[in-house]
């Protein structure tokens, strides 16, 4: 496929509290790729407008085949923005490596070099950056081992900073200080000096691996932005750009003044109300796999859904008085055509057209770097497990699915020392397509490296868990072994509980298989519980390889095809409550639980 080289003659030139641009060690980058350095002298300021396009992309999750078609569009944005003298600024809001076989095998360093290439002006840091833990295939610490080794050899490997300016150290109440991962990064860029602050998720320590995260805690955004966004102004900055793993979801993505469609409760507007005025002019989001693409508070603000599906633009014009004159926004760009169900068609397939006037090139150097990628993973991706789907198992995050009850059920047979087990709504981020099912496919459904925890609780335990999930939104628990059926009783909400078929008593202690993710604290799900020192067990074995264990033993065998329509039923589910969650009975529901 014929490609063009990335274009040099954009200037970005990024200094950081890490050090002067480009200073720290790295890939090479191909010598075509875009200089963050900058190569050429952009007219002074002052003489005439110039046009920035701030470009966000944000939850790729791995998705490293989208990034040479993704070059393809920035080459054409450069071209244009260097014929008129202004610039691009490349930024990603966060969880960039978690949830793909071709990135989890390297724990995202082929992102980073794709990134690299790319010449990203900087990144923000979302809360499954930490899911890796230390270096090597380990997904939590051992003795003497840093639980964020991977996530900083990641920051070392980069050549652009990791903006992160509300994650402190828990003993000494300061902001964390690691290499190349400052607050916030000055850039100039056609002249302009940009500010850039980075902000995470306040979940992120019970939505990433909790023990990943012990001796951090998160500090709230706005304030930290603010007081960032204050330092670079007395810097020279003259716009202020936030990239952060924080958003929302708004259904209409196509009248930019009208936030009317958009989820208010989402954490976003929270730190958008805690700014003062005029503090930033765009914000980058992410976290919500949703879209954005509004001025809110005067704050232009665009997200563009998950795995490299869309990316969001912003283009400035700074006037002559080095002031921001106007913003235009975009809606998100999608690359690909979607299929019929909505998802992004695969990449082979994709007719990107024209952009910026000119025809979409995969670039040839970052299919180079996808290609290493997928041939590391190739076998164990194509690997049959010796299992027909007849349909699509489908999944869902906050209802119960056939792909939840079938995961969960997989997990129950891998334990036969347990007598139910539970995952979540937010580890589900695939379906499993109909045909012959693959290791790869599995992957891609689950594709965090979570550990088997076996956990001793009661009945009473039980009860309060499966009541606090009804009663609020966000992921829903699946469970094997166990139904419940739930009705208001006046202002009480009444539960009966089966596990095995039997009703549980409170006293009875029983025995879950679950992640370690949530016995550790993840989602708040077994954390609320209170339980005895000694109650849960940790294991290394990972889940998703038990559950191929699985499938790959029903070969032959009638369990060998699996029909979705027999996982989950509406006359029958396993989980039977009235309405929708959050069921409240006669008064307020809690409020909604963080997202993944």
């Amino acid at each position: 496929m014929k490609s063009a080289p990335l274009l040099v003659t954009l200037l970005v030139a990024c200094s950081h509290s890490a050090g002067p641009a480009n200073d720290h060690p790295g890939p090479t980058t191909p010598t075509a790729a875009p200089d963050p350095a900058g190569t050429t002298a952009a007219p002074a300021p002052g003489a005439h407008a110039v046009t920035l396009s701030i470009i966000g992309t944000n939850d790729l999750h791995g998705a490293i085949e989208r990034l040479p078609l993704f070059a393809g569009f920035m080459a054409n944005l450069r071209a244009a923005r260097a014929a008129d003298g202004g610039g691009v600024v490349l930024l990603d809001g966060g969880d960039m490596f978690q949830g793909t076989l071709e990135s989890n095998l390297g724990e995202g360093a082929d992102i980073v070099r794709a990134y690299n290439y790319l010449g990203y002006t900087a990144v923000a840091v979302g809360n499954h950056e930490f899911d890796y833990g230390p270096v090597g295939p380990a997904a939590t610490p051992r003795p003497g081992e840093d639980a964020r080794g991977a996530l900083k050899a990641r920051a070392s490997e980069a050549k652009f900073p990791f903006v992160v300016s509300n994650i402190l150290d828990e003993a000494t109440g300061a902001r964390i200080d690691w290499p190349n991962m400052p607050a916030g990064t000055l850039a100039v860029v056609a002249g302009i000096k940009v500010g850039v602050i980075g902000a995470s998720t306040e979940s992120t320590p019970y939505t990433t691996m909790p023990i990943n995260f012990v001796g951090l805690k998160m500090a709230p955004a706005a304030a930290a932005i603010a007081a960032e966004a204050s330092r670079l102004r007395d810097q020279g900055a003259q716009v202020i750009v936030a990239t952060m793993h924080i958003g929302s979801n708004c259904k209409d993505v196509e009248h930019h003044d009208d936030a009317s469609s958009c989820d208010r409760s989402e954490e976003i507007f929270k730190v958008i109300g805690g700014l003062p005025k005029g503090t930033v002019d765009v914000i980058v989001g992410g976290h919500t796999h949703a879209g954005m693409a509004h001025k809110i508070d005067g704050i232009a603000v665009i997200e563009s859904y998950a795995n490299g599906r869309a990316f969001g633009r912003v283009d400035l014009t700074i006037g002559p008085d080095g002031r921001v004159a106007a913003a235009k926004i975009d809606r998100p760009h999608l690359m690909c055509a979607l299929d019929k169900d909505h998802n992004p068609v695969p990449v082979a397939q994709c007719e990107p057209g024209s952009y910026e006037g000119k025809p979409v090139v995969p670039d040839p150097e970052v299919q180079k770097i996808v290609d290493a990628a997928v041939a590391r993973a190739a076998e164990r991706r194509k690997e049959l497990l010796g299992i027909t789907v007849t349909r699509t198992v489908t999944r869902a995050h906050a209802v119960e699915s056939a792909e939840g009850n079938l995961i969960s059920d997989l997990m129950l047979a891998a334990r036969p020392d347990a007598q139910l087990t539970m995952t979540n709504g937010g580890g589900l981020r695939a379906d499993l397509p109909a045909g012959q099912l693959t290791y790869g496919q599995l992957f891609e459904a689950a594709p965090f490296d979570n550990r088997f925890a076996i956990v001793d609780l009661t009945g009473k335990d039980l009860r309060k868990m499966i009541s606090s999930n009804l009663r609020h939104a966000g992921g829903i628990l699946s469970f094997g072994g166990l139904t419940a059926r739930a009705r208001c009783q006046g202002k009480k909400l009444e539960l009966e509980i089966r596990v095995g078929g039997k009703p549980i008593g409170d006293a009875t202690h029983y025995k879950l298989a679950t992640s370690d993710f949530l016995a550790s604290g993840g989602d708040g799900v077994v954390g609320k519980l209170k339980l005895p020192d000694g109650a849960v067990q940790m294991t290394d074995v990972i889940i998703r390889d038990a559950l191929a264990d699985v499938l790959r033993g029903w070969k032959g065998t009638p369990r060998a095809t699996i029909d979705p329509g027999k996982l989950v039923s509406k006359q029958a589910p396993r989980l039977d409550y009235e309405g929708k969650r959050p069921v409240s009975c006669g008064g307020a529901a809690p409020d909604q639980e963080p997202g993944e």
